[in-house]
């Protein structure tokens, strides 16, 4: 039997935008990620822990200092790499081109979306909505010739639903272009450290927190 397809790697891909802003530790991302209810991040804390070891295994952040604060625990602070920058453009880019059966995904391209070039967000937007559009349109001829079989409307409910719930997404996507057009929704390029800077400056005590 053929294993279940993994969906995207929603932990590594928040990991790599965060280091896109500024070189981190495992800590502060997960304060971060905690901070700003980044709901779609799960399995926290281990899931950051295999996260940040699967990406620097392959060479996309790297250590670059080990820091201590006063009685807390060393902890290795990581930057992205070049090829990890270009991974991250990818993995981005494709899961705002692509519409997915789990939701989560959408949530966690926009959430992270400042971290590409508004260019390069736009384009990626408008490639989703001509495959959102082509779903609609799909779903359409799907339930009109259920209708016209004579099956009945009970039994077409759940085609309704996902109808309307792509259609809903198309709706929104076409109002975040443009808010983008117009400037309404702007950043310039990447977003930089300031993203960052409502990180608690206080840590806990907490022994099971990433090191």
């Amino acid at each position: 039997m053929a294993g279940r397809k993994a969906g995207p790697d929603l932990v590594g891909l928040t990991v790599l935008a965060l280091l896109s802003v500024k070189p981190s530790h495992p800590y502060e991302l997960h304060r971060f990620i905690i901070d700003t209810h980044k709901d779609f991040v799960r399995g926290l804390p281990r899931s950051l822990y295999h996260a940040v070891d699967r990406l620097a295994e392959g060479e996309l952040i790297v250590p670059v200092e080990t820091i201590r604060e006063g009685r807390r625990p060393e902890r290795t602070v990581y930057r992205i790499t070049s090829e990890g920058q270009a991974e991250l453009s990818t993995r981005l880019r494709r899961l705002l081109e692509q519409p997915h059966d789990d939701m989560r995904t959408l949530t966690a391209a926009v959430s992270l979306m400042g971290a590409l070039h508004p260019e390069d967000a736009e384009h990626a937007l408008r490639t989703r909505t001509g495959a959102l559009e082509g779903a609609v349109a799909g779903l359409d001829a799907h339930l009109a010739a259920q209708e016209a079989s004579g099956l009945p409307r009970i039994l077409l409910l759940e085609l309704e639903c996902e109808r309307a719930l792509r259609a809903a997404e198309l709706a929104w996507v076409h109002d975040v272009l443009t808010r983008i057009r117009s400037g309404d929704l702007s950043w310039t390029g990447p977003l930089n450290a300031g993203l960052l800077a409502t990180l608690p400056t206080t840590e806990g005590d907490d022994a099971s927190a990433p090191e």
